[in-house]
């Protein structure tokens, strides 16, 4: 196997492990460096397995049924690999206030559903980093924090 198609694996594993429907946090510590970065535009930047795996846990308490999927084949080349996705969830939880631009009362049932791209950086079979392109404005809209003009 290949550099790009082992790197590609483990991007699939992350994937499914940290954003699928069913969120198993041990793939943190299996596949995550000790200081990898998570950023998108709609969190704070996340730092560290601890600081990532509180964000999840948060997120998925207050999404339960938060899920993301693939919408096409990863892209490798050398140590990164982009990927397409889609997913989303209903906010049923407790008050959620990791959103950039304002927080959720508890269990609101605003739902949302919207797109994005990731590049995923890797060194050494490990995560190092994960940027997303996000469609927050999307998100953000159906979620009541930002209105349509």
């Amino acid at each position: 196997m290949s550099m790009q198609e082992g790197n590609k694996a483990i991007v699939g594993r992350w994937f499914t492990s940290f954003w699928g429907e069913t969120c198993d946090l041990g793939v943190v510590d299996a596949i995550a460096a000790p200081d990898m970065l998570l950023k998108y535009s709609l969190h704070e930047p996340r730092r560290g397995r601890e600081d990532i795996v509180a964000f999840m846990t948060d997120f998925r308490a207050a999404f339960p049924d938060l899920n993301f999927w693939g919408t096409a084949d990863l892209i490798a080349e050398g140590d990164y690999v982009v990927g397409q996705w889609e997913g989303g969830g209903t906010h049923t939880g407790p008050a959620f206030g990791d959103l950039l631009a304002g927080t959720l009362p508890a269990a609101s049932g605003r739902k949302m559903h919207f797109t994005g791209t990731t590049v995923l950086r890797l060194k050494d079979g490990m995560i190092v980093e994960e940027l997303g392109l996000d469609d927050g404005v999307t998100a953000l809209t159906q979620l009541g924090l930002i209105k349509r003009a």
